[in-house]
């Protein structure tokens, strides 16, 4: 993940606020990760080393330390899109604002697109 990062960053697609890292022990001790504690990938991601905006707080962090398993670890992001700065400046500009915002979770546009091709392929 970390080269793919690196190429949205380096792009000016997103710019990264916050990063943290923890891991869930087998035991189901929860505990951070500093970047250079990640071993051969810390390399990669050094840039990112202090990224914090205060977005990201202790209750984030517990919440994704519920979701993992026993033994494995998560990377927590939030970032902003840059590439739609120039877009919400000129909605802004001409009077319009945001009235709801939302997310459609990866696996619901890959059903939508599925279900399209082969919508296609049966015509």
């Amino acid at each position: 993940m970390a080269p793919e990062l690196l190429k949205l960053v380096e792009s000016g697609t997103i710019r990264v606020l916050d990063l943290a890292f923890i891991t869930k022990g087998e035991d189901g001790t929860v505990s951070g990760l500093e970047i250079s504690e990640l071993g051969e990938y810390a390399e990669e991601i050094e840039m990112f080393e202090g990224a914090s905006s205060g977005m990201l707080d202790d209750d984030d962090l517990a919440e994704a330390a519920q979701a993992l398993e026993p033994g494995t670890a998560a990377a927590l992001l939030v970032y902003e899109n840059s590439w739609a700065a120039g877009f919400a400046a000129s909605v802004r500009r001409s009077g319009g604002q945001l009235v709801a915002n939302g997310r459609i979770p990866t696996q619901a546009v890959l059903a939508t697109l599925e279900a399209m091709e082969e919508a296609l392929e049966n015509e």
